[in-house]
């Protein structure tokens, strides 16, 4: 099992969504992910309720987990994550992200998650104030800032969630321990740098990584080099 704390906590890290990925061909696109250099791969798990998507679900990660050895790095866009937990574990997820938004006890399904020795972290939607996480940051490993609302790849970069990364990066210089701060929606070359220099140092990118005319090993390392 990957541990996300044996990654960079200085360096950015890249983290292919494989929503944006040819899904007749899944694993040989993840294949290509980690010989693109990338550092983990994000897997979008919509359920069609707290999101208006529907997506994957533990049978198809357990498919493709023989495809890559780097993290899997499961997004749980769902009402009732306490539920799936123990699936996805099974499945080969290593670290799984859930938002702050869902119908279950936050410190429960953290508490659930560490059960299963991975890492948690936690997720916020555009329209939800930051501070509603500021109180769990001290059991988390890491923290999503969703710049699209969640549900669909392709959408455009909303600048107006920079300061919520700034504000994180504040709280996160008071702990005693690490926590990734991971930035999903609209994410390639340019707006990499935007986040890079607020405090992100995760990036979740999908179209720009995946569909990229230059390649996937050029479009991860331009966003790779955002702080530079």
């Amino acid at each position: 099992m990957n541990k996300i704390n044996k990654l960079s906590t200085t360096d950015i890290l890249v983290a292919p969504s494989i929503l944006a990925a040819d899904f007749a061909n899944l694993g040989a696109e993840i294949a290509n992910s980690q010989k693109a250099n990338s550092d983990m791969i994000h897997l979008d798990v919509m359920d069609g309720h707290f999101v208006p998507n529907l997506t994957m679900g533990p049978a198809l990660v357990s498919a493709i987990r023989s495809y890559s050895t780097l993290l899997f790095d499961a997004h749980l866009m769902i009402s009732n994550p306490l539920k799936y937990i123990n699936e996805f574990v099974k499945a080969g997820a290593d670290h799984i992200t859930f938002h702050v938004e869902c119908d279950n006890d936050i410190n429960e399904v953290i508490a659930e998650i560490k059960k299963h020795n991975i890492s948690a972290g936690i997720s916020l939607k555009p329209d939800t104030d930051v501070e509603e996480i500021i109180p769990y940051l001290k059991d988390l490993d890491l923290v999503l800032i969703m710049t699209v609302e969640p549900g669909f790849g392709g959408q455009s970069f909303m600048h107006d969630q920079v300061a919520k990364i700034e504000r994180l990066k504040e709280e996160i210089a008071k702990l005693d321990h690490d926590v990734y701060i991971q930035v999903d929606g609209g994410i390639d070359a340019e707006t990499a740098k935007i986040v890079a220099k607020a405090g992100a140092t995760v990036m979740v990118a999908g179209t720009s990584v995946y569909r990229n005319e230059l390649g996937m090993t050029q479009a991860v390392a331009e966003i790779k080099n955002a702080l530079n």
